[in-house]
């Protein structure tokens, strides 16, 4: 209940915020923050914080096949990776694999990678953080793919 209340007191917030900055807005000028839409979308995201990072991944058979550690976003923002550990000792990862986040979903309150198998993710080439830029690069810059 406390859960639903503060989504009311974030979602009405944000919406005045917004109608607020509607009226501001100069013909030309690049508006600051999100649209409605946005918003919507906004809500109806996930946290990558809260409720991704570190989870567990599962399969359609509810075994265990990896762990969420990191997910890479394109400047672009077409395109994010996941970054799953593959096998893991002692919560340090011994074998991390990259894949399209789009191939994740969350069902009955678990992260799930259809048609994944503990010996098909470790058979990934393994992902290698040395060759993703450790400094973001301004979108103007970015080489379209």
């Amino acid at each position: 209940m406390k859960a639903k209340w503060t989504l009311v007191f974030l979602a009405a917030s944000a919406f005045g915020m917004v109608c607020q900055q509607a009226n501001a807005q100069v013909a030309g000028a690049q508006p600051i923050g999100i649209s409605v839409e946005q918003e919507q979308i906004l809500i109806e995201g996930w946290s990558v914080k809260k409720s991704l990072l570190g989870k567990s991944i599962y399969n359609d058979n509810g075994e265990k096949v990896g762990v969420l550690h990191d997910i890479i976003i394109a400047p672009d923002n077409a395109v994010s990776f996941g970054i799953v550990a593959a096998h893991q000792f002692l919560g340090v990862s011994q074998h991390d694999v990259a894949i399209p986040m789009s191939q994740l979903d969350y069902l009955n309150g678990k992260l799930v990678w259809a048609s994944a198998t503990r010996d098909v993710v470790k058979a990934l080439p393994v992902f290698q953080y040395a060759k993703v830029r450790t400094v973001p690069i301004a979108r103007k810059d970015y080489g379209h793919h």
